[in-house]
């Protein structure tokens, strides 16, 4: 079986966790309770892998007892670590706005944190461009991205509710 571990990790990053859970299921043969979406998906890539490279060597597994039966075992959890004051966030960047329309002017770059990713869509002379492909309208990327209809000027934090 070859397996290309960028496709598979792109195809389930769109999953739901439901359906992660369900191809849980199918790669290790039981149900999980997990409902931790990062932590399904790391599990699910890791046995893919090993189906397709194969498991470790008897050899390897005896030595990796070794280690673990020669190991300390703590009888109390590590104390926590002392709190880093957090970094100061940076200060947000006007981005210069055409009169006509409130689009930002053209060569411009929207950016937007979204689930943990960073969204860049480029404006261009006639739409948008965003992850190689191009958009008539901000509301079109937006849908692209979340999979539902949203105002694309409040989806980017273009606009507020109630501007005009």
């Amino acid at each position: 079986m070859q397996l290309n571990v960028g496709k598979e990790i792109a195809a389930m990053e769109l999953m739901a966790v439901g359906q992660l859970r369900n191809r849980y299921a199918e790669v290790f043969g039981e149900t999980t309770n997990a409902r931790n979406k990062q932590w399904l998906l790391k599990k699910i890539i890791w046995r893919l892998q090993s189906i397709a490279e194969g498991d470790l060597s008897e050899r390897a597994r005896a030595r990796a007892m070794e280690i673990v039966s020669d190991a300390d075992i703590r009888r109390r959890p590590p104390k926590a670590p002392a709190t880093k004051p957090e970094a100061p966030r940076s200060a947000p960047i006007a981005v210069p706005v055409s009169l006509d329309n409130g689009v930002p002017i053209p060569g411009s770059l929207i950016t937007r944190e979204y689930k943990g990713r960073l969204l860049e869509v480029l404006v261009l002379d006639e739409g948008f461009e965003y992850a190689g492909e191009k958009f008539k309208s901000l509301s079109a990327v937006a849908k692209r991205i979340t999979g539902s209809h949203c105002n694309g000027y409040l989806f980017f934090n273009l606009r507020r509710r109630g501007d005009r």
